[in-house]
């Protein structure tokens, strides 16, 4: 294997790994593999590998390296989707009440249904209010981190 693709193939494993928010971290990682790159080299592989940077929920960012195109651009059109007609959550145990613009409530349970979020058993659209029905006994605040992961902007308290 040349020196290329066995840089290419390490900083994928790192991305993959280890929660990487930064050229200069990414960069220490593959030092200490013992990998020898310049910040330039770095950057420009990071766009060949399609790199994207994804939101922690806390104000940050981290690499991620993308599954495969179509997934990736599916995926952002389902947060889109519910991110557009989402308006309030609330809890009664496993069962979650979200609310949506009017004629909105089909389209966002369709976008969490195709998101496998593993917190969900099954989703029923009204027009404006979604019933969600959680796994039992998970709480409600797990299911709200996930969403703050995905959803950083979206008011969910």
């Amino acid at each position: 294997m040349n020196g290329r693709t066995a840089r290419l193939k390490a900083i994928k494993r790192i991305i993959h790994e280890y929660h990487i928010t930064s050229q200069e971290q990414l960069l220490a990682f593959l030092v200490k593999e013992n990998v020898s790159v310049t910040q330039a080299t770095l950057s420009r592989d990071l766009k060949l590998l399609k790199v994207g940077k994804v939101s922690d929920g806390n104000n940050g960012y981290y690499y991620t390296l993308p599954r495969n195109r179509k997934e990736l651009e599916t995926t952002q059109q389902y947060i889109n989707d519910i991110t557009r007609g989402f308006l309030s959550i609330s809890f009664s145990a496993n069962l979650c009440i979200m609310k949506t613009l009017a004629g909105h409530a089909d389209t966002v349970a369709i976008a969490l249904d195709n998101m496998e979020f593993d917190e969900i058993l099954g989703t029923i659209a009204g027009d404006d209010t979604i019933l969600i029905v959680l796994k039992e006994n998970l709480p409600a605040q797990k299911f709200i981190l996930t969403l703050k992961t995905i959803f950083p902007e979206m008011e969910l308290e």
